[in-house]
């Protein structure tokens, strides 16, 4: 009797409240990813998503309520929490601030406490004192300094990460898929540092509401734009400029920003004396842009986009144009204080163009990939220890790989048609202080569907036997993979941590190249009969360390990764006929493993980072290279990058970086003879043989000019390859026109040593 008294009151001691709201940036109204909020007395603690926003609950009482995020003032509030509050928090920048450039997690020990593996956050920051080239701040040439993640060379923004190839690669704006991240053939990427906020890299092991991709996700987010006043911000470089325009539509409620950027390396083209290099185009320009508006205390939309295009022309004979456009329409909703949900409708479009009008030829040709995707996501905040996310995703891809016109045209490539589904759950969860898991499946479907192309059955040497039409919108076939996530984090202490993880990836679009280095013409196909859903395991195993409350820190982490349904070309494939191309591919396997070693200094006057990667990435495909494994092109046995900034002064800072890795897998000619009086080479094994080693070191220095709260302005100079050594861009080969019986290696560089200057400003 007594015990059903008191049940009650014991009942209502143990009732719990939420704690929610927005995490900001006071002068900016820039919301923070990954902004720490705790309950101290409670020893428990959770971080704002990637919108924000943050989510807590606790018995019924009084507390006090920390809010931190790195280079912030940390904000104390004493709450009594009797019934579900909303509290929103602006926090002021200052405090135990980092230098200018970070690489970090989303919190100081998050390398530590954080059970996801592989995953790098970089600070936008970090690319205001490094080296750069042409004076261009390139995020894409920060993430290739990372362990695990490899640069495909000057020339190329493409990379790869743990043994993919440059498709493996995901790389989202604000949600919408950019196919091909490169300008000017690659000096560029397509990433305009000034309206990017955050860019995590996932190297394999990805959260379930990620896929499509075997090697990685690139996820950036662009930022929201100034809230509270207007600013303008840019610079003027040696061959680009850039302008950023950034303010409030509706003080507190909505912002937009603006962000523009063109190279006018063809205004220099225009004042040579020679007639056709004057009618030579080369530029690029590209253009970000963000809106977003507060409805409700409930209910916040975002619109954001991208156009960009690359022109390269030939005194009217040659030209190609390719170009990305993305779109994005967000709208985030809170059910309740433990349900978020965001729902995305997202345009994605790539497309390049060639002109030919020489020769009696005057023809052109058009390659376009579109997709047109749904998303809902859901995040439940079951309790501080354990978060729920799930959600679905459903892309209608259109691929036109050549629509050819003129008067010289071969037969159209007709468009194809697919239909990519995916459906996810995963769970955040720590049953113990010291222990926490991720734990996520992914169920992902890709349909085949007819239309104008047409589908071929092939004989065993890759002859069509016949040909097979469908309907407009009927289902051919239907993939279906399970792609299971599970990584999990044992706390040795509070400044060590042991990980481990497995992920399965699917992939259904592939990227065919058939050079040493990707380009805008490459060609995108889709799964369908012939081509199968590429499959990839990967097993990781890691070691993490931080010194002196977080300023040094160390990792290693080593991985292992099978691959299925691999794509290459067979020998002497006929790239540019216009035999369908599944005529001219081979399928099989592959496997990567390797070592990831990383120490970083992330705080005082000196900072930096050393990075060194060992790995070996081979493939085994029957009809090549007698049917052995062979070094995929990718593959590099070391990899080593060294980064340093140092704060002189006030005014000044000084970089350095240094690059040495194993020079790229290729395949050279074994020997030579002679058809009708022409040289023919002769090829064995595919890519047995290296280029010479890569290496080079680039310096940079920043002066500040001004530095007052209305306008800041400063000059950066930066030199790339400072020692001018000369690292193959191609190597080709030659008869020796002094003597028949001896060939010729011709090696192509394409830079020495760039020398750089540009005015950044801010007001």
């Amino acid at each position: 009797m007594i015990s059903l008294f008191y049940s009650p009151i014991i009942c209502l001691g143990q009732v719990k409240h939420t704690i929610s709201g927005i995490i900001k940036d006071k002068k900016t109204g820039e919301t923070l990813i990954g902004a720490t909020v705790r309950i101290d007395e409670k020893k428990i603690g959770t971080a704002t998503n990637e919108y924000g926003f943050y989510s807590l609950s606790v018995d019924s009482g009084s507390y006090t309520l920390g809010i931190n995020y790195i280079g912030y003032v940390e904000e104390l509030r004493t709450i009594s929490l009797l019934k579900d509050l909303t509290i929103n928090v602006s926090l002021v920048a200052g405090g135990k601030q980092l230098t200018e450039v970070t690489i970090s997690s989303k919190k100081k020990d998050d390398n530590i406490t954080n059970s996801q593996m592989g995953m790098n956050t970089l600070d936008i920051k970090a690319i205001n004192a490094l080296p750069v080239l042409f004076g261009e701040k390139d995020v894409l040439k920060i993430v290739q300094m990372l362990p695990g993640v490899k640069s495909a060379g000057d020339g190329n923004s493409g990379f790869f990460v743990r043994g993919g190839g440059a498709d493996q690669n995901l790389i989202l704006l604000d949600e919408a898929v950019v196919y091909n991240p490169s300008h000017l053939l690659g000096f560029f990427s397509v990433f305009n540092s000034d309206a990017i906020k955050n860019l995590t890299l996932y190297k394999g092991n990805e959260p379930a509401q990620f896929g499509g991709r075997l090697s990685s996700v690139m996820d950036i987010k662009m930022n929201d734009g100034n809230d509270q006043s207007y600013h303008a911000s840019g610079g003027i470089g040696l061959i680009s400029s850039r302008l950023n325009l950034e303010g409030p539509i509706v003080k507190d409620k909505g912002s937009f920003l603006i962000s523009a950027r063109r190279t006018y390396a063809d205004a220099f083209l225009a004042l040579s004396n020679d007639p056709s290099t004057r009618k030579t185009q080369l530029y690029f320009y590209d253009l970000n842009a963000k809106f977003n508006y507060k409805i409700s205390d409930k209910d916040r939309i975002y619109l954001s986009g991208y156009y960009g295009k690359d022109v390269l022309g030939l005194g009217g004979k040659f030209g190609i144009n390719w170009g990305n456009a993305t779109g994005t329409f967000r709208w985030n909703h809170l059910f309740n204080p433990k349900l978020f949900s965001n729902t995305s409708l997202i345009y994605s479009n790539y497309h390049y163009n060639i002109d030919i009008n020489s020769g009696g030829i005057d023809a052109s040709v058009l390659s376009v990939i579109r997709d047109w995707n749904f998303k809902e996501e859901l995040k439940y905040y079951i309790s501080p220890t354990n978060a729920l996310s799930f959600g679905f995703n459903s892309v209608y891809h259109i691929i036109t790989p050549g629509q050819f016109s003129g008067n010289v045209a071969p037969p159209d490539v007709a468009k194809v048609n697919s239909w990519e589904n995916a459906i996810y759950a995963s769970d955040s969860w720590k049953p113990t202080d010291k222990l926490s898991f991720d734990i996520g499946i992914r169920l992902s479907s890709f349909s085949v569907l007819g239309g104008a192309n047409n589908y071929y059955n092939l004989d065993e040497n890759h002859n069509i036997i016949d040909t097979n039409h469908y309907a407009n919108g009927k289902i051919v076939e239907t993939f279906i993979n399970p792609e299971p996530r599970l990584s999990g984090n044992y706390q040795l202490n509070k400044s060590s941590s042991i990980k481990a993880a497995y992920g399965r990836n699917a992939q259904y679009l592939h990227l065919l190249s058939n050079s040493t280095t990707s380009n805008p013409t490459d060609k995108w196909v889709s799964t369908n009969n012939i081509i199968k859903p590429e499959l990839a395991d990967q097993f990781s195993l890691g070691y993490f360390r931080n010194f002196k409350d977080n300023t040094y820190e160390v990792s290693a982490e080593s991985y292992y990764k099978t691959m299925q349904n691999e794509v290459d070309y067979k020998d002497n494939a006929q790239v540019l006929s216009n035999t369908p191309v599944e005529t001219q591919l081979l399928f099989g396997q592959g496997r990567a493993y390797g070592l990831e070693l990383l120490a970083r200094k992330n705080e005082g006057r000196f900072t930096g980072w050393v990075s060194y990667t060992l790995s070996k990435t081979q493939l085994q495909i029957n009809g090549i290279n007698n049917n052995n494994w062979y070094n995929a092109r990718q593959d590099r046995t070391h990899d080593l990058s060294v980064v340093g900034m140092y704060k002189l002064s006030k005014k000044w800072t000084v970089s350095a970086d240094f690059v040495y890795y194993t020079g790229n897998a290729v395949t050279y000619p074994s020997g030579k003879y002679q058809v009708d009086n022409q040289v023919v080479f002769y090829y064995t094994e595919r890519n047995a043989y290296r280029e010479p080693a890569y290496h080079r070191l680039d310096l940079g220095a920043t002066l500040k000019l001004k530095d007052h709260k209305r306008f800041t302005s400063e000059v950066s100079f930066s030199l790339y390859n400072a020692y001018g050594h000369e690292n193959p861009y191609s190597i080709t080969f030659q008869e020796d026109p002094n003597d028949a019986n001896k060939t010729q290696a011709v090696q192509t560089a394409l830079f020495k040593w760039v020398p750089s200057i540009s005015y950044n400003f801010k007001f």
